[in-house]
């Protein structure tokens, strides 16, 4: 055990004292991560070495969580939803990529199973590093960044048909060595002929499909009964782990494992709950896993074959650049976005050192041949983090619509009452209110393609990160009154509150909640006012409902209102309980009775005062009848 400690010491200490130096030079966490790698490694400090091979196989699972959290986050309906990008810029990457690839694995004299072999692994992308990446410079929302998404997405799905197709293209004889490949051959499928292999996987993938839909869901329920947060978490990990083994038992990735339990999960009322439980740990065995890539990278045989290795890693790069600008283009793409999108999928992706693995153990690849090419896809790995820094510090400044970037200065001559983060399909409507009214507003979207869109319409919009301190002083928060923030992302949205209510106490906070659950999140952060975006339409649709049903249209305004009110009233005092659940249903229950009984006084008391209205008209025309007779009557 002591071994085992001092290497988990050894990259710990790495770790804390590598990333926030690569972080405060601009470097970013990732590329921190895969220098404390190297420099650790066996071919510099050799401070870990062969001995430290059980760290790494706790550090491979942070790619397995992270793959889990991405599933959650994929229900059913927004993969179907995102079918097209999915099948159409996914798929032709990896079709194009791979058959380029193997065409030149076929030049160079390779066997035609060995070159498609590798076409198809060399074809996918670091879903580790990229998503990361992204995540870190918040560039998910940005077209580069969803384009991107959606094709690691299709390459992390495309693993599994390649794990079941490998051993159909083998030619070569298993290797009866077992010291480099782990427990390949300790898998219930390792004696079986490919055919077989083949229906083992499917069956596995049947498995957490019908499993996790039909049993893991009524367990999690039982669990959560029990309200012990340390015994639902334990579970959370428990179903990872599980998975995990179950995948390796049939010789597939754990990580494609846990990601399509994920997917089955993802419409759970768990979800968030298991996102919360496996992020902290996701997050530290990722930055452990970047380090172990760092370390893997076998300097011994890159000075033994210098050349070659970087021919390959430029041929490589190049290729997939090549492949990714096209896509781009084909999908049209801003130029800036485009270019991101080529730089952050150039790389090899780290299922490649599972998919290799795979092979050998398989014979479809020679062994010298795999580890050949592993330090290839560990080398672009470790390079992609040094291009992103490259294309942000001096290509982006340079192309598309990021150029408008230089004309920052104009913000600091601005000084409005009124700065709106995010100027999408609610803060636009925001926007162009405030400027018919003639109010001054400083606007900032970090959607680049979107900044080009909205200036050609004559609306003066700047591109930059509004939770940036130093973006807010140039565009006059100390001055201004209001901050109104109206971006999609939840989590960008209370990085910004926090952000503006530490450094510019004074503005007022006017922002947008996708629903209750975010309204929560924002009124504990102290946002001055929460717009919910679905409430006002619903309530709309309620009025419209209720005078097609015959009520009148005043009465059914005023029942609107009613409502808004109390609900209104009822969500500061119900966000104050949120995290006590057994209070928060019981007070709950308490106020839908209330808004319904004060509903229906208000009901009752309208038909009142309509029957009394009724009555006074019936009297007046009645005194009205009166005195035409009496007239009548005198006239005579």
């Amino acid at each position: 055990m002591g071994g085992f400690f001092e290497q988990a010491f050894v990259y710990l200490v790495a770790a804390v004292v590598s990333v926030p130096i690569a972080k405060r030079i601009g470097l970013g966490s990732v590329l921190g991560y895969l220098i404390a790698g190297v420099v650790i490694g066996p071919f510099v400090l050799g401070l870990v070495g062969e001995e430290g091979q059980d760290v790494l196989h706790f550090a491979e699972f942070g790619v397995v969580m992270m793959l889990f959290l991405i599933g959650l986050e994929l229900r059913p309906k927004v993969l179907w939803r995102m079918r097209g990008p999915i099948l159409g810029m996914g798929g032709m990457q990896v079709l194009v990529s791979a058959v380029l690839i193997s065409g030149i694995g076929l030049a160079f004299g390779l066997a035609w199973q060995i070159a498609l072999a590798i076409g198809l692994t060399l074809a996918l992308s670091s879903t580790a590093i990229v998503l990361q990446t992204l995540q870190e410079k918040n560039l998910m929302r940005t077209d580069g960044g969803q384009g991107s998404f959606s094709v690691l997405l299709f390459q992390d799905i495309a693993v599994i048909p390649f794990l079941a197709l490998f051993p159909l293209l083998a030619t070569l004889p298993k290797p009866m060595d077992d010291d480099h490949h782990g427990s390949g051959h300790d898998t219930l499928v390792a004696h079986l002929p490919p055919w077989a292999e083949t229906l083992a996987v499917l069956a596995a993938v049947a498995v957490i499909v019908v499993g996790g839909k039909f049993l893991v869901r009524p367990v999690l329920r039982f669990i959560a009964r029990s309200r012990l947060q340390e015994i639902f978490t334990a579970a959370a990990l428990l179903l990872v782990i599980g998975i995990a083994m179950l995948m390796e038992q049939v010789g597939l990735s754990p990580a494609l494992g846990t990601f399509l339990a994920g997917v089955v999960l993802a419409d759970s009322e768990y979800r968030h709950e298991l996102e919360s439980d496996v992020e902290p740990f996701k997050g530290l065995l990722l930055g452990l896993f970047f380090i172990a890539v760092g370390a893997s990278i076998d300097f011994a045989l890159i000075g033994s074959q210098p050349g070659t290795i970087a021919g390959l890693v430029m041929v490589l790069m190049a290729v997939k650049f090549a492949v990714l600008f096209v896509l781009g283009r084909v999908f049209e793409m801003g130029l800036d976005q485009n270019l991101f999108f080529a730089f952050a999928l150039a790389q090899g992706g780290e299922f490649a050192f599972v998919l290799f693995s795979f092979a050998v153990q398989n014979g479809v690849i020679p062994n010298e041949t795999a580890a050949l090419l592993i330090v290839v896809v560990a080398v672009t790995m470790a390079l992609t983090p040094l291009f992103l820094v490259l294309f942000e510090r001096v290509i982006a400044p340079r192309v598309g619509t990021r150029t408008e970037e230089a004309r920052r200065s104009d913000v600091v001559e601005e000084v409005n009452p009124v700065i709106i983060a995010g100027f999408g399909d609610f803060g636009n409507v925001v926007g162009r209110l405030l400027r018919a009214n003639r109010v001054g507003t400083t606007v900032f979207e970090y959607d680049s393609d979107r900044v080009e869109v909205l200036r050609k319409l004559g609306l003066h919009v700047f591109y930059g990160d509004a939770s940036r301190v130093d973006l807010l002083e140039k565009a006059g928060a100390e001055h201004a009154q209001i901050l109104v923030v109206a971006l999609d992302d939840p989590d960008k949205v209370i990085e910004i509150v926090h952000s503006a209510k530490k450094h510019f106490p004074h503005l007022r906070i006017l922002a947008r909640a996708h629903g209750r659950l975010q309204a929560y999140d924002l009124i504990e952060a102290g946002v001055d006012q929460v717009y919910r975006e679905t409430l006002d339409t619903s309530l709309q649709l309620g009025v419209d409902a209720l005078r097609v049903l015959g009520m009148r249209g005043h009465q059914a305004h005023r029942a609107a209102q009613t409502f808004r009110k109390h609900d209104e009233a009822y969500l500061r005092e119900l966000v104050t309980m949120r995290h006590d659940q057994p209070a928060y249903l019981s007070r709950a229950r308490e106020m839908i009775a209330e808004i319904e009984r004060v509903l229906d006084d208000n009901t009752h008391e309208e038909e009142l005062v309509q029957m009394d209205a009724s009555w006074d008209l019936a009297a007046q025309r009645s005194a009205q009848k009166d005195a035409t007779g009496d007239t009548k009557e005198t006239t005579s």
